[in-house]
């Protein structure tokens, strides 16, 4: 696998690697259940789940997900991945989902996340990046929107969930 690692000074961006499993196990809490996974996680699902990543990787798949690291030790203070491909998007459209450990919320680490990660996908191919938010999580629409994302469309999700679109020209980060 080509190791991926981006920087801007104040947050690193990797791949997500087995030993960080633990760290996001105890970074887990209600909000980042509530909108980003789902349900609680288990250590067996979440090593699934970052097998899962890294085989994505190998394979040049449609999913890379990345731990959001900060500090000189690099901790693991979050994640945020990309889906190249997804139930919903245009061709072109990247999908982007982030979220943070409880204590490193509040720090524009999010925002920052989401730069980085735009160039990325812009690198990679991407023509525009889709943040998805129910309409309650207020701190995900502004970071969204901190990112230069501007709304968009509304949709439901397979569960009937509505959700708001934030939308971001990649051709930017390109020039």
């Amino acid at each position: 696998m080509h190791e991926v690692k981006m920087s801007d000074g104040i947050i690193t961006l990797s791949p997500l690697r087995l030993d960080d499993a633990e760290a996001h196990l105890a970074g887990e809490d209600e909000p980042l259940v509530r909108w980003l996974s789902g349900g609680p996680g288990t250590r067996e699902g979440v090593v699934a789940y970052i097998r899962h990543c890294r085989e994505q990787w190998d394979a040049a798949g449609p999913l890379r997900a990345f731990g959001i690291r900060a500090g000189a030790d690099e901790t693991l203070a979050g994640t945020i991945d990309l889906r190249f491909a997804a139930e919903g998007l245009s061709p072109g459209q990247v999908n982007v989902a982030y979220g943070l450990y409880p204590s490193w919320r509040g720090r524009g680490l999010a925002t920052r996340a989401v730069l980085l990660v735009s160039r990325y996908a812009a690198n990679e191919g991407g023509k525009e990046a889709v943040i998805r938010v129910e309409p309650e999580n207020a701190a995900s629409a502004a970071v969204a929107q901190r990112a230069g994302f501007t709304p968009g469309k509304h949709t439901h999700g397979v569960d009937g969930t509505r959700l708001d679109w934030y939308i971001r020209d990649l051709r930017i980060d390109t020039q």
